[in-house]
């Protein structure tokens, strides 16, 4: 193994703040956002479909944008961080391990993940990559941009349908992360154990599991 790969939300870093900026901004209680993304976890649906629900037909991209304006967009910070994140990614880096930070994420977040100076040897989203998970040109562009080898690299995410499923057909090594609403909820699904190589509980476990 000489590439891992990291997703981002729920990964590396909380969703809280970042729901909790959406329920201020669309006007509802904070429970009530962390209990429609948990609805539509269970469901199985793409966690953007909380915000639907809230506001149906709502432009996802134009509010988005309207945040940004408003100078209440995205924010990221050292808080927003696992407190395994850096002493896992540096102690691999260490071992001599390539390591990428690759999500579903905005070019925005991807400045502020760069900002905060992770131990990482690339830091690159979908909104830059021009193609998000599960498609599975996202892992291609991936591994083309870190000039990584699919069998000899390791993806680490928290979501079955959009980390473990398509790294797995992409050619990748998978590990699923039990952290998170959808790391827990799907943590001993039969199909989620047999397409994931190995099931951790913390990104410091992977040091372990590169040294055998």
């Amino acid at each position: 193994m000489e590439t891992i790969v990291f997703d981002v939300g729920e990964t590396l870093t909380r969703d809280d703040g970042y729901w909790a900026s959406w329920a201020e901004w669309l006007g509802v209680p904070h429970h009530t956002m962390s209990a429609l993304v948990g609805a539509v976890v269970a469901r199985g649906l793409d966690n953007a479909e909380a915000l639907r629900l809230l506001r149906p037909g709502v432009d996802i991209e134009a509010e988005y944008a309207a945040r940004e304006a408003s100078g209440l967009g995205e924010q990221l910070d050292e808080e927003d961080l696992y407190g395994d994140v850096r002493p896992a990614l540096s102690a691999l880096r260490e071992l001599g391990i390539r390591v990428v930070i690759a999500g579903n994420q905005t070019s925005r977040a991807g400045e502020l993940l760069r900002a905060l100076e992770l131990p990482a040897d690339l830091v690159v989203m979908s909104g830059e990559l021009g193609v998000a998970k599960p498609d599975p040109r996202f892992f291609a562009r991936v591994l083309e941009t870190s000039g990584a080898v699919a069998h000899e690299t390791l993806y680490v995410g928290d979501h079955p349908k959009n980390d473990v499923y398509p790294a797995r057909r992409a050619g990748l090594r998978t590990a699923h992360l039990r952290r998170g609403p959808w790391g827990f909820l799907w943590a001993d699904d039969p199909d989620v154990v047999a397409a994931a190589d190995w099931s951790i509980d913390s990104l410091t476990e992977l040091v372990g599991i590169v040294k055998v």
